[in-house]
C-alpha cells in the first residue's frame, strides 16, 4: 500500500494536482521539515505545497533509494524544480511517511537544508 501512496503523491506534486496531494493526507496529518521548530497541522502544511506549486513551473524526483518499513516507507531523493522566477533547484532530501490503515498519510517528516530553497523565494 505504500508503494501505491508514495507514486502517488510523489506524481500529484509532480503535475502540480494540489487536490491530488491534499487527498492524501489524513485530517489529522502531521508534517515537520527540516527548519520548523515544530509539527506543522494540515492546513498549515497544505499551504506549503500549494505555495510550492504555485511558485514553480516543473517538478521532478530523481529517487535515490526508498526502503518501505510496516506502515510507511523513508525515500532519498532529488527534488528538481523550475520557479516563476526563473530560478532552479536541486534539493536532496530524505522524507518519512507514515501511513494509515486508512491508506491516507499520518506523519510526514522531511529532511533537506532549508537554504537550498533561497532560489525559489527572490
Amino acid at each position: 500500500m505504500s508503494i501505491d501512496v508514495a507514486n502517488r503523491l510523489f506524481g500529484a506534486i509532480e503535475r502540480g494536482d494540489y487536490p491530488g496531494v491534499e487527498a492524501l493526507w489524513a485530517d489529522d496529518v502531521t508534517v515537520w521539515h527540516s527548519g520548523d521548530t515544530h509539527d506543522n497541522d494540515r492546513r498549515r502544511a497544505l499551504k506549503v505545497i500549494r505555495w510550492f506549486i504555485d511558485t514553480t513551473t516543473a517538478r521532478r524526483y530523481e529517487i535515490l533509494d526508498r526502503q518501505f518499513f510496516d506502515g510507511g516507507l523513508v525515500q532519498q531523493h532529488i527534488l528538481h524544480a523550475d520557479a516563476t522566477n526563473g530560478a532552479s533547484i536541486a534539493l536532496r532530501v530524505c522524507i518519512v511517511l507514515k501511513v494509515g490503515t486508512d491508506g491516507l498519510i499520518t506523519r510526514i517528516d522531511e529532511y533537506f537544508d532549508p537554504a537550498d530553497m533561497a532560489p525559489l523565494m527572490s
